[in-house]
């Protein structure tokens, strides 16, 4: 597979993906998910900054709230792996067709995305920004760190001195 796009930035830069060739890697995870509740297998892939491409597979559990995602299986073998930046994803059904991420999930990738990570959706690649707009995580953090040591407030609220 042509890893493409290991600049650590995804961007615009869709075309230089192997999309066919993530689709075959997610399309191969799921083969191994575990649904013997549901049978709704789920298989997801992704490229990391550094050229890897890691999987994961969804691992259902009687006590349904325990259940794992497949991007979950995929964060841990990222950071198992190595650990970097997704810029690209994306995430099939049973039947091999394309599934968008659930809410949970895209926050998780969010956390471990390059800047303007892509996915491919049901309709078309979008970015990480375009699926979970205003999100919230570590780069909040950071700019609310950064804030609050220059003694501002980072709820928006102005900074009082009590003196």
């Amino acid at each position: 597979m042509s890893a493409g796009m290991t600049n650590g930035t995804a961007g615009s830069d869709a075309a230089s993906v192997d999309w066919d060739g993530l689709r075959e890697a997610a399309r191969d995870a799921m083969t191994h998910a575990y649904a013997p509740y549901s049978n709704f297998r789920v298989g997801a892939a992704a490229l990391v900054d550094d050229g890897r491409v890691i999987t994961g597979c969804n691992v259902e559990n009687a006590s349904y709230g325990v259940t794992l995602c497949a991007e979950c299986g995929l964060v841990s073998a990222l950071h198992l792996s190595g650990g970097g930046h997704l810029v690209a994803f994306t995430c099939v059904d049973g039947h091999g067709n394309i599934l968008m991420p659930c809410g949970r999930c895209r926050q998780l990738l969010y956390e471990h995305s390059a800047e303007g990570m892509l996915l491919e959706t049901v309709s078309g690649i979008r970015t990480i920004d375009q699926v979970l707009p205003d999100a919230f995580g570590p780069r909040q953090l950071a700019d609310y760190a950064g804030d609050t040591a220059a003694g501002g407030t980072a709820a928006g609220g102005t900074a009082q001195n009590n003196d």
